[in-house]
């Protein structure tokens, strides 16, 4: 089945963050904290899901004050940080928002994402994602993480379901 076909019933989103958010790089400073750079269209194209009444999810194994408020700035509510395995987090996100599989894009770019990727109803990664996951993806954006993939997936979303660029999309 083409996964644009099944983009058709997709009510959430969930996504990793580092390299996919991110280009992967991070900015490492002596306090701990590492700093990450993500895009500003990615970042737009979450808000509008959010407005638009999808669930959004971050599921990540990294922690960082500054990924929550990333996340929170943008509406995300269901953010999931230091995730040692994500399937268990994911299984508890499928129960606690009612959703089927079948009703999930997951896009992640590297090992720990696999097993939640096959467990969801669109399988999407970034251009840079490693092979394992390239293997089992749906969709390879064109796009690489931190790069406007997130955005992609999105707005392709939502411009099939007729919800992209109404008369709220000029508000963020």
């Amino acid at each position: 089945m083409n996964y644009k076909s099944k983009l058709h019933e997709i009510k959430a989103f969930v996504f990793d963050f580092d390299g996919v958010m991110t280009d992967g790089s991070v900015w490492m400073y002596a306090d701990r904290e590492t700093v990450r750079c993500g895009n500003i269209k990615d970042g737009y194209a979450i808000q509008y899901a959010v407005k638009k009444g999808y669930v959004i999810a971050l599921i990540s194994g990294a922690t960082s004050l500054s990924i929550n408020n990333r996340m929170e700035s943008l509406g995300v509510t269901q953010i999931y940080t230091g995730c040692g395995n994500k399937m268990v987090t994911y299984r508890n996100f499928l129960e606690e928002n009612g959703l089927k599989e079948s009703e999930v894009l997951c896009m992640g770019d590297d090992i720990p994402d696999f097993e939640i990727m096959r467990h969801c109803g669109v399988a999407a990664c970034p251009a840079d994602a490693a092979e394992e996951i390239k293997s089992i993806s749906d969709y390879i954006s064109h796009l690489g993480g931190g790069r406007g993939c997130v955005r992609d997936v999105i707005e392709q979303t939502l411009r099939l379901q007729g919800k992209w660029f109404n008369d709220d999309a000029l508000d963020w």
